[in-house]
């Protein structure tokens, strides 16, 4: 089940936003436009279905900090909303600071209200709504069912609330969520976990951290038994390289021979680049994609060279996954039209707030309607 739209309000920079979601969409921007809120605030859509989206927001600085930073008029609520589409679902979320008495700890976001909805021929039926603590379901005959102090206060009702009889999408939304990855990025430090052996597991897909790498790598040798893509993309990027992983005494490592060099590299001897972009590798060449991937400035300590090979890595990976990128790197935008026609989604600022050029206020993009009108 993949997600077609995304709606966000009052989100940091982020007045309002309705963003269709593509099998590849990439946005880039200067410094300091708001394009990595775009990134957070997808990823607190899957801390809602994972029961943390309230700890996030308080790591964050609480709502003060990830409210809407502008002015509001006058009889706003400033409150957080959150909403993601699928193709016959429709979850929607909003925080708030906490009713006198109502909040455990004192400024602790609160949820305010959830919703699902569904579309049921041309109509669209309310299937779930949460108010406060007081969750309400629609069954399959129509007779909805109240269920009071389901959840706490700061609990979402996606994550917390499990009655899979009467309300099945919930579990289908939550299940759905919680397997997107998100990839902000890679410590390469020399403690890193990346730099490290692995416990030998099999791994379909790399971790958000990257602390299974070797294991995502060896998993493609060990099941497929071919790893002649994996070292078509390494010479792509190395030319002359060859990568290597395996499992040795219940853990795996790899190397890398470089065609000038004459001894491979362990994990824990490659450059941050080096590193970094290999990570990228297990991102787009897991043995099982993750339906949905995020990414926050993957061009980050690569050198120039790398971003045409990086490109199509991700050009070949939107035929699995739906990946979603913001970057600052015009070349790697560049690149990524190159390989995949994939059109600029730049990211400014208007009036004080995120925006991004061509995007409507109903969430379309103008050279998508251009297109509809000539066909």
């Amino acid at each position: 089940m993949r997600p077609t739209d995304i709606t966000i309000s009052n989100y940091r920079s982020i007045r309002r936003l309705s963003i269709p979601i593509h099998p590849l969409s990439v946005f880039v921007g200067e410094n300091g436009v708001g394009k990595s809120n775009l990134y957070k605030s997808l990823s607190l859509l899957r801390d809602a279905a994972a029961g943390r989206i309230t700890r996030t927001i308080a790591d964050e600085g609480g709502l003060n900090s990830v409210c809407w930073s502008g002015v509001r008029k006058r009889g706003e609520d400033g409150r957080l909303r959150l909403s993601v589409k699928f193709d016959r679902l429709k979850y929607s979320i909003e925080v708030g600071y906490p009713a006198p008495l109502e909040a455990a700890f004192s400024g602790e976001p609160m949820i305010k209200s959830e919703s699902i909805e569904g579309v049921q021929g041309k109509r669209t039926v309310l299937l779930m709504e949460r108010k406060n603590s007081l969750v309400r379901v629609r069954s399959e005959s129509g007779a909805w069912s109240s269920h009071r102090d389901a959840v706490l206060p700061s609990e979402p009702a996606l994550a917390g609330f499990f009655d899979g009889k009467e309300c099945p999408e919930i579990d289908l939304l939550r299940n759905a969520m919680l397997g997107w990855r998100f990839y902000h990025d890679f410590r390469t430090d020399p403690a890193s976990p990346v730099r490290k052996p692995c416990l030998a597991i099999t791994t379909p897909s790399l971790s958000a951290d990257g602390s299974d790498l070797a294991a995502a790598l060896s998993t493609l040798y060990t099941i497929r038994g071919d790893a002649t893509d994996l070292q078509d993309a390494i010479q792509d990027a190395f030319p002359g390289a060859e990568l290597r992983a395996w499992e040795q005494g219940g853990v795996c490592e790899f190397d890398l021979q470089l065609e000038d060099m004459p001894r491979p590299f362990r994990a824990h001897e490659l450059s941050d680049g080096t590193l970094k972009y290999i990570c990228l590798l297990a991102v787009f060449m897991g043995y099982r994609l993750p339906p949905f991937i995020a990414l926050n400035e993957p061009e980050t300590s690569l050198h120039p060279s790398l971003l045409a090979p990086l490109a199509r890595l991700i050009a070949k990976a939107s035929s699995r996954a739906d990946i979603w990128i913001v970057t600052h790197s015009e070349q790697l935008m560049e690149a990524l039209r190159s390989e995949s026609s994939v059109p600029l989604r730049r990211v400014i600022k208007s009036k004080g707030a995120t925006a991004i050029e061509g995007l409507t206020l109903g969430g379309e993009y103008r050279d998508d309607e251009a297109d509809d009108d000539e066909s």
